[in-house]
């Protein structure tokens, strides 16, 4: 579908948008839910610290395998994943009266949609009610001739009642299909008229099960942040805590829809977004690293050409690791092991590649990602976790696929969108102090 076509459906979509109740001209906050906090409906009080953090990292490696598989076959709205798709849980209610939904936010993802009855095959969920459309008085099922079911491209099709139906299908055959629909969306006290999702009525996942479905955070046409454009004008940033670390255990991290959270000063730096396919990913153009004074160059996988294409890599909140090309992850890697200089140690899972035994953190040089226009160091505590006892690893490991800022470089930098002016802003934060944004 062309930018063209794109942009008439998004405009036609968001300006549907009715004007919210009990709205702040300064938007509104939601948290988010770390999916390993004992805050989280994820929690599992029996996983050690390093229990959660190989979990993590076994997730970021499969949802950086269904983001690379997605930007590859950019025109499906399909994608390959293991398991829940994301890192961060949004609680939010739908419809009249609202019912609470718990979804997966995910910057990955455009179409929300959630469990519905009647289910004729779902998975097991304990936890929200599944909605039911005719207890909403807001509900309204789409047509195919809708411009909110052309949005969905060719992975759609109709029932005997023209009704738009779409389809989410997932790498470990996982799915979820249903009607195409409007309704009021909640966030907290603040409400929205006739928001586009997805009302699952066969669904068969690998989600848990106080899980609802999925929040489609992402830059495409049927995204929340695109839909809720009249009001929010574009505009949205997080704030991320670091989750493992029990002094931070019963916090939340917040995301602000809206223009209200004040991102300025000398410290912010901003980068432009880069408009590629899929629509979804959020591309920005790393140009180097400088690793203490040494500048590296940003290098692209073999398979690709020679050439530093603009939007070489997604920012990602939902993936957990950083993935670079594995040439220019080599050149990273060679400059910090010479900085160094400790003895290295083996990842006992065998995800990460540059491990310290008993790491000085002092020993590690500032790292600095140059993106155009903005130079954002990253702080050594983000670069290095330790594993397991006496055991530190760097965050960032090799990839020839889709290169993606992961959100462990992001904890502790205020991370603000603007999808008008077309840029991601980052502002060294400290996050547990960002109440309501």
């Amino acid at each position: 579908m062309n930018t063209l076509i794109l942009l008439t459906l998004f405009l036609t979509i968001s300006g549907s948008l009715s004007n919210p109740t009990h709205h702040d001209h300064g938007g509104f906050t939601v948290d988010l839910i770390h999916r390993d906090s004992p805050l989280s409906p994820l929690y599992n009080p029996t996983y050690s610290l390093t229990d959660r953090l190989q979990n993590a990292f076994r997730r970021s490696m499969s949802r950086a395998f269904r983001l690379s598989k997605t930007s590859v076959f950019a025109s499906k709205m399909e994608a390959d994943i293991f398991g829940v798709p994301g890192e961060y849980i949004m609680n939010i209610q739908i419809g009249t009266p609202p019912v609470q939904v718990l979804g997966i936010a995910d910057t990955g993802s455009d179409l929300t949609w959630a469990q519905c009855e009647p289910c004729k095959n779902c998975y097991k969920q304990v936890g929200p009610p599944l909605l039911v459309p005719a207890s909403s008085s807001t509900y309204h099922a789409q047509s195919c001739q809708s411009k909110a079911c052309e949005a969905l491209e060719d992975n759609l099709s109709c029932d005997s009642q023209n009704i738009c139906q779409y389809k989410m299908s997932y790498g470990d055959r996982s799915y979820s299909t249903g009607d195409l629909a409007m309704d009021t969306f909640w966030f907290g006290q603040t409400s929205f008229k006739h928001v586009v999702f997805g009302c699952g009525h066969d669904n068969n996942a690998t989600f848990n099960e106080n899980i609802s479905g999925i929040i489609g955070l992402g830059g495409g046409p049927l995204s929340i942040i695109n839909q809720l454009n009249p009001v929010i004008q574009g505009k949205f940033s997080y704030c991320l805590i670091s989750q493992f670390n029990d002094t931070t255990s019963n916090q939340t991290s917040k995301i602000h829809f809206g223009d209200g959270v004040n991102i300025s000063g000398p410290s912010v730096v901003s980068t432009p977004l880069v408009k590629k396919a899929p629509s979804t990913y959020y591309y920005v153009t790393l140009e180097s690293v400088l690793v203490g004074i040494r500048d590296l160059s940003y290098k692209q996988s073999i398979s690709k050409s020679g050439v530093n294409e603009e939007g070489n890599i997604i920012i990602d909140s939902g993936t957990t690791l950083t993935y670079l090309p594995s040439e220019f992850y080599s050149d990273l890697a060679a400059g910090l092991a010479n900085a160094i200089c400790g003895a290295t140690a083996q990842d006992p899972n065998g995800i990460l590649e540059l491990c310290y035994k008993d790491l000085n953190l002092s020993r590690v040089p500032t790292v600095t990602f140059r993106f155009t226009g903005a130079d954002v160091v990253i702080p050594t505590v983000n670069m290095f976790l330790e594993v397991e006892e006496g055991v530190s690893c760097l965050t960032i490991v090799p990839s020839d696929d889709l290169a993606i800022f992961g959100n462990l470089l992001q904890v502790n930098f205020m991370v603000g969108f603007d999808l008008v002016n077309q840029k991601v802003s980052f502002m060294p934060t400290d996050c547990t102090k960002c109440t309501s944004l």
